[in-house]
C-alpha cells in the first residue's frame, strides 16, 4: 500500500479515536444504511386479520448477524403472524445511539440493541425511557490477531488492538481483560501497555489489511472477515464467561408503548420466541435466511468464508442473561468510563415469561434488576 494511503488511513483512525463518545455510542455495529424505513422484505398482512390495540408497531434492528432474530423474524413473517392485523413496520440502524434516539423521539416502539446503549439510555433518562423485555443473542465476539506478530496472549502487550467504539461493549471487555493481565491503559485515549484503537467495524478490515492495527476485539461477522484476510482467532470471549454465555443483543421497548399496548408487545415476544425456536432447530436454514435478509437490507450477502465460521459462534436465546449485563456495567465502572449506574427496574420480563410458560419453556431471570 502506498505511504500516502496508509497515512490517510491512520489519520482516519486517529480521528475516530478522538470522537467524544461515551458509553452511549455502544453495541455491535450494523452493516447497512442507518434507519432505512420500511424497505426490508416483510410478510403481508391478511386482509381479515384482527388488529390488536395498536394499528402498527415499529421495530428497529441492525442488519447484522447478532440481530438474527429480527432479520429472520421479519423476513419470514414469523413476528407478523403473531401480530395479526397490526402491521409490523421495520427500521434498520447501524449504531446504538441512533436507535435510542428514535425510541426516545417516538418514532420507534421496540428495538434490538446491545447491552451498553441500553444501560446508558436507561441511566441518562433516570429509568424512564425503556425496559429490556427479552434476550436475543449471546456470544459472537472474538480477539483476532495477525499471527505473524502475535502468537500468544502475552504478545498483545505493546500491540495495536481495535475495538468498535470507546466504551462500547467490546471496548469495555478488552479494557477489563487488559486490566486483569496487570497492564495499564488510559480508557480515554486508549494509550498504554496496549494501544486500544477505536474504529468502526466497517473500517477495521481495511485497517488490518494496511497494517495499521495488529488485531481486533470485535463481534461477528467482523471477526470472520479478518480471519478471511489471514488473521487468527486468539481468544473467543465466551471462554471468559460462566457457562460460556453473555448478552450481545437484547430487546428493548419504549415504556410508553409497553404501558399502552402490552398485547402488541406480547405478540411481538411470541413471534421472537417462535423465531428463536425455529433458528435453533434449523441452524443451516436459519443461516441461509439470515444471509438472504442481509442481502435484502444491504444489497450484499456475506461470503461463505465469512458467514460459515461466524454463524455457529452466535447463540440465539430468549434469556437476556441479566447477570452478565450487570457484570458488563461493573467493568465499565472499573475502567472509569461511567459512574456507578442505578439499573433497578431496567428489566420487565413478565410478558416474556408468560410467553415462555405458554410455550412450555422455563422462565428467565432479571438478576434482581426487574421493575417492581
Amino acid at each position: 500500500m502506498p505511504a500516502t494511503t496508509r497515512t490517510t488511513l491512520r489519520r482516519s483512525l486517529a480521528a475516530t479515536a478522538a470522537l467524544p463518545l461515551l458509553i452511549g455510542a455502544l453495541a455491535s455495529c450494523g452493516y447497512g444504511s442507518e434507519a432505512k424505513k420500511d424497505e426490508s422484505e416483510k410478510a403481508p398482512v391478511a386482509a381479515d386479520a384482527k388488529k390488536l390495540s395498536a394499528s402498527e408497531v415499529r421495530i428497529g434492528y441492525f442488519p447484522n448477524l447478532t440481530h438474527a432474530t429480527a432479520l429472520i423474524g421479519v423476513k419470514d413473517g414469523l413476528i407478523q403472524k403473531e401480530l395479526g392485523g397490526t402491521v409490523l413496520k421495520p427500521q434498520t440502524f447501524n449504531a446504538g445511539p441512533s436507535e435510542i434516539e428514535a425510541l426516545n423521539g417516538g418514532s420507534l416502539d421496540i428495538g434490538f440493541i446491545g447491552p451498553s446503549p441500553s444501560i446508558n439510555a436507561y441511566v441518562k433518562s433516570k429509568g424512564k425511557n425503556l425496559r429490556i423485555i427479552s434476550g436475543s443473542a449471546s456470544g459472537g465476539v472474538k480477539l483476532v490477531v495477525n499471527p505473524e506478530k502475535i502468537k500468544t496472549l502475552d504478545d498483545i502487550k505493546g500491540k495495536r488492538i481495535a475495538t468498535p467504539q470507546k466504551g462500547n461493549t467490546q471496548d469495555v471487555a478488552l479494557l477489563n481483560w487488559i486490566s486483569e493481565k496487570g497492564w495499564k491503559v488510559d480508557p480515554e485515549s486508549g494509550k498504554g501497555d496496549v494501544s486500544v484503537v477505536r474504529t468502526d467495524n466497517k473500517v477495521t478490515p481495511d485497517a488490518y489489511k494496511s497494517g495499521s492495527i495488529d488485531g481486533a476485539w470485535v463481534p461477528e461477522p467482523t471477526a470472520s472477515k479478518l480471519v478471511s484476510q489471514g488473521a487468527s482467532v486468539l481468544l473467543d470471549e465466551t471462554s471468559l464467561w460462566p457457562d460460556k454465555k453473555f448478552v450481545i443483543t437484547n430487546i428493548i421497548v419504549s415504556q410508553k408503548f409497553l404501558s399502552e399496548h402490552p398485547d402488541v408487545v406480547e405478540a411481538v415476544l411470541r413471534g421472537t420466541v417462535k423465531t428463536n425456536a425455529w433458528i435453533n432447530a434449523n441452524p443451516d436454514k436459519a443461516k441461509e435466511s439470515a444471509n438472504a435478509a442481509l442481502e435484502a437490507e444491504t444489497g450484499k450477502a456475506l461470503a461463505a468464508k465469512v458467514i460459515d465460521p461466524a454463524w455457529p459462534s452466535i447463540a440465539i436465546t430468549n434469556d437476556p442473561l441479566a447477570a452478565t449485563l450487570k457484570t458488563q456495567s461493573e467493568w465499565a465502572v472499573k475502567a472509569q468510563l461511567i459512574k456507578q449506574p442505578d439499573l433497578a427496574g431496567i428489566y420487565d420480563l413478565k410478558l416474556l415469561n408468560k410467553v415462555l410458560k405458554a410455550e412450555g419453556q422455563p422462565e428467565v431471570s432479571d438478576a434482581g434488576l426487574g421493575v417492581k
